[in-house]
């Protein structure tokens, strides 16, 4: 409310002070005189309608247009009551309605009815001030070139500078506007991101539990036939069901971690990650294993999602155990290469066995790393390549395209 009163209230102090400073300057002139006197009939009829005028001024903002008209017909109304010179006191108010129209009317759907107004009020002062011109023995034609460029200079320069505002205010608009979409869209995208991402490790979870329990399933039916036979296999397939059990209950309890808990960070999850090879590694080298890693580029955690960094890191926890178990005493190295922007490859070499291979009479271990290994690269799109190397040991490589993966980074 208070905002809405301090136009009108300034532009009735203004317009009522000159009303009664003039005519006291006019009297100090003897060759000045175009104002009604002080006191007289015009003088009090200018006086009601510039505080009419000004009280008219507080619809502004809802009645733009129709303020505008009736403010700009209030200088036609004090030519007529005999203002004279009093009459140009009406410009002020016209002034204050001109910017309100300009600023408050919807564009461009009333931008014909602003238009028509603003024209409108133009005629309308430009007619007050003709009338009252001549009234005061100003010749016709000076009059109306001075109603003329009154109305025009009164309702063209408040409305350009009015044009300039709301332009600028628009555009600000538009800009906050366009940050506010773009950050819905952004967020709509990193929803849709983790959906997927969360989608992925369920059907992760799935395959988890299928791969080690076919196995374990294998296994137990083996020990079944070997317990009275083979005690010595029995044993070691017990083992295996329980390296298999554990690695499962390991897995499981990892993904279903994340799946419950997708707020967490990284640290809070405890989930494994690139970053966390290098305990990895150094957990390798506390068995007796020799295995040293190189890190290539930077910031590569930060380019691939959570769950091919799973998948990353347990492939080369797979590939250790794989060396430790059928090269003992070989020479592993472990590289994590980020230069490229387009993939990251993590590659797992070890070399032949310095000491002689084991009996063939030894009983034989027939793991399901590769498959699993295989099983997670397919899952996060990802290419896996493992083979012999020249001087006889082995290699694994796994290539992790960032670009069907940094969508979440965790």
């Amino acid at each position: 409310m208070l905002p809405r009163l301090i136009a009108p209230v300034v532009v009735w102090l203004i317009t009522t002070t000159l009303l009664v400073v003039t005519p006291v300057v006019e009297a100090t002139e003897a060759e000045v005189n175009g104002s009604p006197a002080l006191g007289s009939v015009g003088w009090w009829a200018a006086l009601v309608v510039l505080t009419a005028q000004a009280g008219l001024l507080f619809w502004r903002r809802s009645r733009p247009l129709t303020v505008l008209l009736c403010v700009a017909a209030a200088s036609v109304v004090l030519a007529l009551t005999g203002a004279g010179d009093g009459t140009s006191l009406a410009v002020a108010a016209v002034v204050v309605a001109v910017w309100a129209a300009v600023i408050s009317v919807a564009l461009p759907r009333r931008a014909r009815a602003l238009a028509g107004a603003l024209v409108g009020a133009g005629l309308l002062v430009a007619l007050g001030t003709c009338l009252s011109q001549t009234d005061i023995g100003v010749s016709v034609r000076t009059a109306v070139l001075a109603g003329l460029v009154q109305g025009a200079g009164v309702v063209v320069a408040p409305a350009l500078l009015a044009v300039t505002v709301r332009a600028r205010r628009d555009a600000r608009s538009a800009r906050s506007d366009l940050a506010l979409a773009v950050d819905r869209e952004e967020s709509a995208q990193i929803a849709a991101a983790i959906a997927e991402e969360r989608t992925a490790m369920a059907r992760e979870l799935h395959d988890i539990a299928a791969h080690h329990l076919t196995g374990i399933a294998v296994m137990t039916g083996a020990v079944e036939r070997q317990i009275d036979t083979d005690p010595a296999g029995a044993k070691e397939s017990v083992r295996q069901v329980r390296t298999q059990s554990t690695a499962m209950l390991r897995e499981l309890r990892g993904l279903v971690s994340l799946l419950r808990s997708p707020g967490q960070t990284e640290q809070e999850s405890g989930h494994e990650r690139l970053s966390h090879l290098a305990d990895l590694v150094e957990a390798a080298r506390r068995t007796g294993l020799e295995v040293e890693l190189s890190t290539l580029g930077s910031e590569a955690a930060a380019r691939v999602g959570p769950l091919a960094q799973l998948s990353a890191y347990r492939t080369v926890q797979e590939c250790l155990a794989n060396a430790a178990r059928h090269a003992p005493g070989a020479r592993c190295e472990v590289v994590l290469d980020a230069r490229d922007p387009a993939e990251v490859v993590v590659t797992v070499r070890n070399g032949p066995p310095p000491r002689p291979a084991p009996p063939a009479d030894a009983p034989k271990r027939h793991g399901l790393g590769l498959v699993g290994m295989q099983e997670r690269a397919d899952l996060t799109d990802s290419v896996l390549e493992s083979g012999p190397t020249a001087d006889g040991g082995w290699q694994t490589l796994l290539r992790i395209p960032v670009a069907a993966t940094a969508e979440v980074a965790g």
